[in-house]
Parts: structure tokens; sequence; C-alpha cells
């Protein structure tokens, strides 16, 4: 639709345009579904519009930071829309954090009135309503507030990332950002009408918000999982006839495996876009033959990004391609370069940092001006993670500066080992990380999760012959269960690590 990029692309109150402009689009289309509940886009926007109102007489002001804690729900998306098109900003937290852990953002941000169903986090000086007590009284209670203006650079959400404490960083996005990034899709997938998104990655994490907008300005419906499980997911997409949706590798891996032990009718489901992690290609695999019917793409992004940077869309055509280890290429009005610890542009082919910018890339960090200017140096996002480009155009990831393991004198990307590691037949999950070794430094070390019992020695062996020895695990732990994986269901490979480095100084190759 033409002109639907100059919807997206303004960024002035861009949750206000988007929602107003699906109302003009039809009043009684749906709008979201969330187990028994169902509203349609004029439902939609009265809800909306009211919680303005009501925002308004508890005595906020624009700027004021609401946050919410909760599962996936209805009411988090009508949060998420609300919340930015009154011209206040809008904090999701992740729900399985502890109190202590939630507590710290919500003094860093300072918000001013907290969404949850959980007991406990409130303060005195903090105005606490209950999702699932006060929320629809709220709504009833208020009248509709008209969505005012907003300039395309004010602030509109914050997400926490890169830590659990007070490392927490407060990643500051506008409302140019939130609509750049939707633009981005209409330049891989074709939205409409008739688009029926598939909410299964968390809310509280752009994971979970990443299409939201984009499928609201095409009036499309948006189909919420309240929490992830393969089997629910699938129960879903089936039920539901999802034509689309967004996981993240975790939980396209269960995804994959629950449909091809108990196949469910997903045939509606026409793309299957993940992110959040590197996806192994014998992942992809088996995803693409439990839907042979989607459309597979990767999406590179960052929290600091809106989240997307690229796309690798038809990765299901890729797969006997060297490009199916690649990342895709930059989204429209996203340029990337390859940097070395200077700012220095490394040769094509070589590895060095990715470095973003763009109308997606952040604000800066909420409250850390000194961090905000490191990460931005130059009018470039440096996003930590280290890549390289082919000739053609399309990126690699390589690895996590923080992940790389230095062992004899010899890096070792522990990308490269886990993609071997996924290709054992029994091997499920995969975090190679480095542990501290007195002869090198540095060993690999890998834990998997596997299908049946799988001894070390064959795991390992299994690797030798495929990458040069000094990449080869050390030594390998079977885990008995699924790895620890974040709110956002990524592997926790730093709470692996800890153990062995607890009570070190320094950690050689990264912290």
């Amino acid at each position: 639709m033409s002109s639907d990029g100059a919807v997206l692309s303004t960024g002035a109150n861009a949750m206000a345009a988007c929602l107003e402009r699906a109302m003009a689009g039809g009043e009684e289309r749906p709008a979201v579904i969330c187990g028994d509940r169902e509203y349609t886009y004029g439902e939609l926007g009265v809800r909306c519009r009211r919680l303005v109102s009501a925002f308004a007489g508890l005595g906020l002001e624009p700027g004021d930071r609401i946050a919410v804690v909760s599962p996936n729900c209805h009411r988090v998306l009508e949060l998420y829309m609300a919340v930015p098109a009154g011209g206040f900003v809008f904090v999701p937290l992740n729900h399985r954090l502890t109190d202590a852990e939630l507590r710290y953002a919500l003094d860093d941000s300072g918000a001013r009135l907290l969404f949850t169903d959980r007991a406990g986090l409130g303060g005195a000086d903090r105005s606490v309503r209950s999702l699932s007590l006060e929320y629809e009284s709220l709504i009833e209670q208020a009248g509709e507030a008209v969505f005012g203006p907003a300039e395309p650079d004010t602030l509109a959400a914050l997400y926490y990332t890169g830590g659990t404490t007070g490392g927490a960083k407060g990643v500051m996005l506008s409302h140019r950002n939130l609509a750049s990034n939707a633009a981005t899709w209409t330049s891989a997938w074709h939205f409409d009408p008739d688009t029926r998104w598939a909410v299964i990655a968390p809310m509280s994490h752009l994971a979970g918000t990443n299409a939201v907008l984009v499928t609201i300005a095409h009036a499309g419906c948006q189909l919420v999982l309240p929490s992830f499980s393969a089997g629910q997911a699938l129960d879903l997409i089936e039920i539901q006839r999802a034509t689309a949706t967004l996981v993240v590798p975790t939980m396209l891996a269960a995804m994959a495996e629950e449909q091809l032990k108990r196949p469910r009718d997903v045939s509606s489901l026409a793309n299957l876009s993940h992110g959040g992690a590197t996806a192994s290609a014998e992942t992809l695999r088996r995803a693409n033959g439990a839907f042979p019917r989607a459309r597979l793409m990767e999406i590179y992004g960052t929290t600091e990004t809106s989240p997307n940077i690229t796309f690798l869309p038809g990765e299901e055509h890729l797969l006997c391609s060297p490009e199916i280890n690649s990342c895709g290429k930059p989204v429209p009005g996203v340029s990337i370069a390859i940097v070395d610890g200077d700012d220095k542009p490394v040769s094509p082919g070589g590895v060095g940092e990715i470095v973003v910018r763009g109308a997606v890339v952040m604000n800066g960090y909420w409250n850390k001006p000194e961090m905000s200017g490191t990460a931005l140096a130059g009018g470039w996002y440096h996003t930590g993670d280290l890549g390289r480009t082919d000739s053609n155009g399309y990126l690699y990831l390589v690895d996590r500066k923080k992940d790389v393991i230095i062992t004899g004198g010899e890096n070792v990307y522990s990308t490269e080992v886990e993609e071997v590691l996924y290709a054992h037949p029994q091997v499920l999950e995969v975090a190679v990380f480095g542990v501290p070794d007195k002869k090198w430094g540095e060993a690999v070390h890998a834990v998997v999760h596997t299908r049946v019992p799988v001894d070390s020695a064959e795991l390992i062996a299994y690797c030798q012959g495929r990458i040069a020895a000094f990449k080869v695990p050390k030594s390998v732990t079977v885990a008995t269960g699924p790895l620890p994986k974040s709110g956002a269901g990524k592997i926790l490979k730093r709470a692996l690590r800890e153990p062995y480095w607890s009570g070190r100084d320094t950690r050689v190759g990264g912290s």
C-alpha cells in the first residue's frame, strides 16, 4: 500500500496514527484475540482513549513513565499503544525477574504508575494498579481522551536490557524509532487486513512487540499467547489460523520438535521469522520440515535498534547455500559497518565489531550519558557483536565480543563450535564458552541438552575433523534438562559460565 510508508515513517505519535488508520479502515475488524477475549478495532480504540483519559485523571503528565509487569495479554498490547499515544513513556518489565530486580528498574526509570498483578512491588510514593482487579474498572470509569501530538523524537518507550541488577540499562526509544522499525517490515513481507500475527515471544522484550505496530497499521489481527510452550504455540496457530509470527531460536527449535512429533494443522502459517540470537542451520532444516508452507526469515537486531537491523528472507531456499549462515542484508534506512578497536573500517571479509546507524537507533541509555556516548560514538551504535560481510553485502554474525574464547593465543568463536554440535542428531541445545585452563589460559567447553543420553566423549569426537583441533571442546557437560534461558528465551551463557569463573578477578578473552 503506497501510503503505508508515509504513516510509518513520520514517527509523529506513531501509535495514534497507526491505530486511527486501522479504525478508519473498519472499526468492526478484529484487532486482538487473547484467550476468550476479543476486541475489534473500534473497541480497541475506545479502550486506548479511555486509558489515556485515566492517566490524566491520575495526575500524570506528558513524559511520565508508566510500567507494566505482566505475562503476555491483550492489556499489555493496549498499554503499548495507549501510553505513547497519550504522550507518556511505556516501560515493559519482565515478570520473571525477582522483586529486587524489578524495583531497580522501577526506581531507575522513575515510573509514576505500575500495572501488575504481582503483590509487593508498590511503594508509598508509587500508585499501583492491579492488572487483574482494577484495570477494567479504570477503563470503565474514564471518558475518552483525544490522542495528542508528539514530535518524532519524543520518548515513547524504555526497554531494560543488558543486566538484571545495577547493570541494567534503560534503552530510550522514540516514536521515530518505533515507526521506522515498523516500516522496515513492509520491505520483507506483505501485511494486510488478513494478517493474523501470533504474539508468542514475551511482550516485555522487543521480540514480542516487534510487529505489533506494522500489523495494526494494516488493520491485521494480533493473536496473543500468554506464556510460551511449544504445544500451546502450535495450538494457537492451528485454532486461530495464524499467518505469521516471530520467535527466538530456542522457541523455533522447540516448536519444530513438537510439530514433527505431534503434528498440528499449521498450513495457515505463511511467514515464520526468528531473531534474538543465531539459529543453527540444523534448526532451520528441522523448521523447514515442520513448517513446509512457511517462508522462513532471520532477523538480526538489538534492543538499541528498535530492533531490526538486517533481514534474511526465504531461508528455506538457502539451506544448501553458504548464505544460510548469514543474517541477511540491512533493512531499508539502516547502514552497517565493520570496524576494528579504533573504529577504523575492517577490510572486506575481515572480522570486526558491527556498528549501525539509521532512524531505528535509540536516543541513548536512560540516565547514563557516559555509557550513551560510548555506545553512540561517531554517530554509530556499537553493538558489541563481531561480524563480517561478504562480497554480496550479506552480514555474518561471528560472536559477541565478550564470548570470544582465547585459547593458546588463538581466537575461537563460540558460535562456530555450536554450529558443529547442533548438527549432531541428538543435540537439542548448545552453549559454548571458555573455562579457566592453566596451560592455555582458556579451554573450550560446551554444555549440551540432548534428546537421549549421549556420552561427552562421543560429542568431542564428533567435532574432531569438522573444525580445527584448537576449536574442539576440551570438555563437554551433558545437561540433565533444558539450558537456562532469559525472559526473552535466549540461552543464559553467563549463568552457565559463572561457576567456572567465580572468585576470579579477570577472565581471559572477555567478561
